[in-house]
């Protein structure tokens, strides 16, 4: 795969050095932290230049984090010029899931529609975790819409957003009475 084409999905990102061995504590950003410790190649990211292809010796979960090794990694200084990268795979490897979900990639870019509205509110520009901790219910989630009036938050609840099509990029919402006054 040629590295210009690469387009990648951030599964961690590196914090440290851990150990004496070029070891690297990460901080998991997947809701399947499992997976981690099955890769054998990911690519390591700075969000400057092109992904870096590098294979993974080991991994394991240490409380909340996850420890990689990787190949041509051994020193405490090796694995200080890895502090701030992600790791990453491509898209097409991304664990599937059940119908009802949706990966905040697939969200961005997204137009909302109130349902029965002749134009769109606005487009997700982003997707926050409003709820405690990295991951928790859909109803913890905020979609920031950009609209013409300013930024709209949508709770990602089934009960307001009706409908979610990625593939059409469309997102249909039935709001809760005042919530546009109260976002603006």
């Amino acid at each position: 795969m040629a590295s210009e084409l690469f387009s990648g999905l951030t599964l961690a990102r590196i914090l440290r050095p851990w150990g004496r061995r070029g070891q690297v504590a990460a901080e998991v950003l997947t809701d399947f932290p499992e997976r981690l410790t099955a890769l054998v190649q990911v690519w390591l990211c700075d969000g400057r230049g092109a992904p870096r292809a590098i294979a993974v010796t080991s991994c394991r979960m240490h409380l909340g984090q996850a420890i990689f090794h990787f190949v041509g990694v051994e020193s405490i200084t090796d694995a200080e010029r890895l502090r701030g990268l992600e790791v990453q795979v491509p898209l097409d490897e991304r664990s599937t899931i059940s119908p009802d979900r949706h990966y905040i990639s697939d969200l961005l870019g997204c137009a909302v529609w109130e349902q029965g509205a002749a134009a769109p509110l606005g487009t997700v520009r982003e997707v926050q975790n409003a709820g405690e901790g990295a991951s928790g219910p859909a109803e913890s989630w905020l979609l920031a819409v950009e609209t013409p009036r300013g930024e709209l938050l949508i709770p990602l609840a089934a009960e307001i957003c009706t409908l979610v099509d990625t593939d059409a990029r469309r997102i249909e919402v039935r709001l809760p009475e005042g919530l546009l006054d109260l976002n603006r």
